[in-house]
């Protein structure tokens, strides 16, 4: 996975003066967790100079992930670029339930639909042994970053809405389809943080008039490209996972929702009536 390299960081460890400093210039700036965000730029930075930025970016109101380049996702340290989404650490549960599917055989077809950085789709690849990985997302930003993420596991990713970019040869073979699809109400956008609101794409994160508009999308075509005995995996709200839920049995799948309090995450997953209910596997 994309990261920096070892002769990217500074040559000697950085002082506590240093530390200091930009720690005090984060705190003056409102970062509430100054002392972990100073630590981090330190030692991405490769010059005093490239610091400097950083801080004046940060200081600035860019996301932290975006100031520093790359984003720790599920053990991993995914690229990220401005104006792209930056993966929640909530979205961890999604990944890993999807990888506990994935890893039940070689050479699964995973699909990350509306993929982002592509953080699911490596996390996934990463987990499990020899995935075939593919992976769409309607930003060209958010394809180019997937594109990085994604290469070392030989992933492919397709610029378009949804579905519509996919190799035709794809239907009908994907065994594990997971989507983090945008699901803010359009209503409570004004609502999320102001990093979010202003430095990430709008669509990644308005789902619409009750949030679900892109998810109903993905879940009615999703048979269409679920293999036989594939699984649908759809990050959701918790109050909304009722009606996710309804969508997925719509679809003609059996739903699932799983929980983490932890990470206050809810995922819905969708299996074939015939068998599998997307459990992890003895």
């Amino acid at each position: 996975m994309p990261h920096p390299s070892s002769s990217s960081a500074p040559s000697a460890p950085p002082g506590p003066s240093a530390l200091s400093a930009v720690a005090a210039r984060l705190r003056a700036a409102g970062c509430v967790f100054a002392e972990d965000e100073a630590r981090l730029m330190l030692s991405t930075a490769r010059t005093p100079g490239e610091l400097a930025a950083m801080v004046e970016r940060r200081t600035g109101g860019l996301p932290l992930e975006h100031v520093l380049g790359w984003a720790e996702f599920c053990g991993l340290r995914i690229a990220v670029e401005p104006g792209v989404f930056v993966p929640r650490r909530r979205t961890g549960f999604l990944a890993r339930r999807a990888a506990e599917l994935a890893g039940r055989r070689r050479g699964t077809v995973v699909l990350d639909l509306c993929c982002g950085s592509g953080a699911v789709g490596a996390a996934v690849a990463a987990a499990a042994a020899e995935v075939e990985l593919y992976a769409s997302d309607i930003d060209p930003a958010a394809a180019r970053c997937a594109r990085r993420n994604v290469a070392s596991a030989g992933g492919r990713v397709y610029e378009g809405d949804l579905y519509a970019p996919l190799p035709a040869a794809l239907r009908g073979r994907v065994d594990v389809l997971v989507a983090n699809a945008p699901y803010v109400p359009t209503g409570e956008m004004g609502l999320l943080p102001a990093e979010a609101r202003e430095h990430e794409p709008p669509s990644a994160l308005d789902g619409g008039p009750d949030g679900l508009g892109v998810q109903r999308r993905v879940i009615e075509e999703a048979p269409r490209w679920l293999a036989p005995d594939g699984h649908l995996l759809v990050e959701t709200g918790g109050h909304q996972a009722p009606r996710t839920a309804e969508a997925v049995a719509r679809a003609g799948l059996v739903p699932r929702t799983a929980v983490c309090e932890e990470l206050c995450a809810t995922v819905v997953i969708g299996s074939p009536a015939s068998g599998g209910d997307g459990s992890r596997p003895d």
